[in-house]
Order: structure tokens, then C-alpha cells, then sequence
């Protein structure tokens, strides 16, 4: 059965997603059917799919610039990555995530729709900011509280680059917790965000971080050696390599 959204939702969906709507509907039906069943998202999910996932996940796209590159962190079933690839086919999706499962969904969905903005990297975040990849902006969404997402995400980021997490009422705690952490890390300044307010009844909430340096992988973290494989993408890109799995060396949770 189809998976229609609200008549407000509707509305909301033609603005963020314009003449890639079609796209965004053919991604949300996937995650209310292929995606329930195969454990991605929950059952009772699917009812909520468009203002739960996909319109949550796009409106984060006003706050990245044009053309730039960017990661998605435990990407999981795309989100918030593929929402955000629809919405803005300038960008480099770069979803990022370590599970086989999830990754054997993600090449199966962006062969699907066709996103030829999209790579996979199946690795932990540590291992592909070991690798020396760095992107324009880092995204996540409810993959671990602040202070860690941060030491995890961070190193991924670079200098005037931003990492994005979308968080809910705890987002303001959740900055204040990270304070040392940021500062250590080399960020330039943080704040609590909201994006959507234009289009969406309830915005979405996210912790914008600038960092100030160009992320550095921790000293306790084993630098890989340049020929060793890592699981993450190059920066140089050729247009045959996307919506492709880019590595498969990442290991399982």
C-alpha cells in the first residue's frame, strides 16, 4: 500500500524536495515496506515516515553550502543522508556505516532511485578519519549522545566545515556536556539550531559545530598506513563510481 503523506505534509514535501518529489516518494515506500521488514526502522515507523524521517532529515539541507561534500555518519537506512541527496543533487552524499546489512540496503535503494550523488563507505567513522578523508559537512542523526558522537565525528570534519547532528529536546544539554570535548577537539563555535521553520509545524532541532582546524585523528588512534585499505572513499571522484559501494572493509558492530 502506498505511503501518502498529509495534506500538510504534501506541502511540505513539494517545497524541500521540488522536482525530486517523486524521488522522496519512492524512498519513503521503500522504508515502509522493504525497510520495516528487513529491521532498518521500526513497525510503527512506517506510519510516520514522511514527517518523522524524510522531511525531519531534508530541512537540514539549509544549513549546507553549495556543491560541497558530505558525510553521513551511521547512516543506518539512509537517514539523514538520502533525504538530504534528494533534496540537493549538487552535493556528494557520502553515507557512512559499518554493518553489512545496512549497507547491502543502501546499495540496493540508490540503485533503485538512481541517486548518482550517493557513495557508500562501509567503515566506522574512526577508520575513514584515519584514512585522511575529510568532508565539507558531517551529518548524523541518533547515533550517540553529543560528547561521543563529536570525538567520533570531528576528526571527519574540515576547517570551517560543520558538523550537524540532529537532536530533540536534549540538544541544549547535550552542547553543554560536550563543552571540553569541542574545545579539545578544535571547534570554533557550537550552537543549538533549527531548521525547517518555513515549512514544517515542528522544525527540526540540531547542534551546528564549526571546526576551527582541520580534523585530526586522535593520538590513541593507530594511523593506518597509506597502503592499507580503510573503507574510505577518495576525495577524487569519477562520475562511474557513484551510487556504488566504495569499500567494503568496514567492520561489524
Amino acid at each position: 500500500m502506498p505511503v501518502e503523506p498529509t495534506e500538510e505534509e504534501a506541502a511540505a514535501a513539494r517545497t524541500v524536495f521540488g522536482p525530486r518529489l517523486d524521488l522522496a516518494h519512492a524512498y519513503a515506500q521503500a522504508l515502509a515496506t522493504a525497510g520495516v521488514e528487513r529491521g532498518l526502522i521500526g513497525p510503527r515507523e512506517a506510519e510516520r515516515i514522511w514527517d518523522r524521517h524524510l522531511l525531519n532529515c531534508a530541512v537540514l539541507q539549509e544549513l549546507v553550502p553549495d556543491d560541497a561534500e558530505l558525510g553521513d555518519v551511521g547512516s543506518g537506512a539512509g537517514l539523514p543522508g538520502i533525504p538530504v541527496a534528494i533534496a540537493r543533487p549538487d552535493l556528494t552524499v557520502y553515507l557512512i556505516e559499518p554493518m553489512l546489512r545496512r549497507t547491502t540496503w543502501l546499495r540496493e535503494i540508490i540503485t533503485e532511485l538512481g541517486l548518482t550523488n550517493v557513495e557508500i563507505i562501509r567503515a566506522k567513522a574512526h577508520i575513514v578519519a584515519e584514512s585522511g578523508q575529510h568532508f565539507d559537512v558531517v551529518t548524523s542523526r541518533a547515533v550517540a549522545a553529543l560528547p561521543t558522537l563529536a570525538e567520533w565525528s570531528m576528526p571527519l570534519v574540515r576547517k570551517d566545515g560543520q558538523l550537524l547532528a540532529i537532536k530533540g529536546d536534549s540538544a541544549e544539554d547535550e552542547l553543554v556536556a560536550a563543552g571540553e570535548t569541542l574545545t579539545a577537539l578544535g571547534a570554533a563555535s557550537a550552537e543549538v539550531v533549527r531548521c525547517g521553520e518555513s515549512v514544517l509545524g515542528t522544525p527540526t532541532t540540531a547542534v551546528r559545530i564549526v571546526a576551527g582546524r582541520t580534523g585530526k585523528v586522535s593520538k590513541a588512534k593507530k594511523k593506518v598506513s597509506p597502503g592499507s585499505s580503510t573503507g574510505a572513499a577518495s576525495k577524487k571522484k569519477t562520475p562511474s563510481s557513484r551510487g556504488t559501494n566504495r569499500s567494503d572493509t568496514g567492520r561489524r558492530r
